[in-house]
């Protein structure tokens, strides 16, 4: 398979506050590692990863195995680039809020974020997962679980605590995202049932991952 042989390109925006670990986080489920030496992101960045999802076929019943090619969009979080940030929002399939878990100004400013979201994305109701990074960091938590599932509730969102470090429910955040994104495309592909809304229980499609290809600009 050469490395533009994809079913769907699927792209990705993390966002959120400076700081929150959006950098720390793409790079801990794409390359499944730790790195403490990120600086603040300037502008946008991104990382890929190449994933097999498992969904609905032609037929609208039948099950299908779909090469996905994800992009996943770092944005700057400092008030100079918003301008810059928001100008990717349309383009964006899907979308990681994230808020620090020991920062609670960064979780205060989540309603900010989901407000930008739904003036400037593609939809008033796009796929979003809610995330808590660096629930590592237990002595200096000051954001409480119960309020952040409350507020994922009101927006009718998942919501994940997460660590860069640990890996915990990273994965799980991103395709969480990817099976939102997927079953949208779905229905307004094949026709096929409404998606619950996004913070509602449902079944989960089979993911797993493809080999990630490294890409030149050769």
């Amino acid at each position: 398979m050469v490395d533009w042989d994809y079913d769907y390109l699927i792209k990705l925006l993390a966002l959120g506050d400076s700081g929150v670990g959006k950098t720390t986080f793409l790079y801990r489920y794409t390359d499944g590692k730790f790195n403490r030496k990120f600086t603040t992101t300037v502008g946008i960045d991104f990382r890929e990863k190449r994933v097999v999802y498992t969904g609905t076929g032609a037929d609208g019943t039948s099950e299908r195995n779909f090469r996905v090619h994800l992009q996943l969009w770092d944005t700057a979080g400092q008030e100079r680039f918003r301008s810059l940030t928001t100008a990717f929002f349309r383009d964006a399939m899907g979308f990681l809020l994230m808020f620090d878990l020991t920062n609670q100004q960064s979780f205060i400013n989540v309603r900010n974020w989901m407000s930008q979201l739904q003036a400037n994305a593609y939809c008033d109701n796009p796929d979003v997962v809610l995330v808590g990074t660096k629930a590592d960091i237990r002595d200096t938590r000051n954001v409480n679980a119960k309020l952040a599932r409350e507020m994922a509730d009101r927006y009718g969102i998942p919501y994940f605590e997460t660590s860069a470090v640990s890996g915990v429910n990273v994965d799980a955040a991103v395709l969480t995202l990817l099976n939102l994104v997927m079953k949208r495309m779905e229905q307004s592909t094949y026709g096929a049932p409404g998606p619950e809304p996004n913070g509602s229980p449902t079944a989960s499609h089979e993911v797993e991952e493809a080999p990630i290809r490294r890409w030149c600009s050769c």
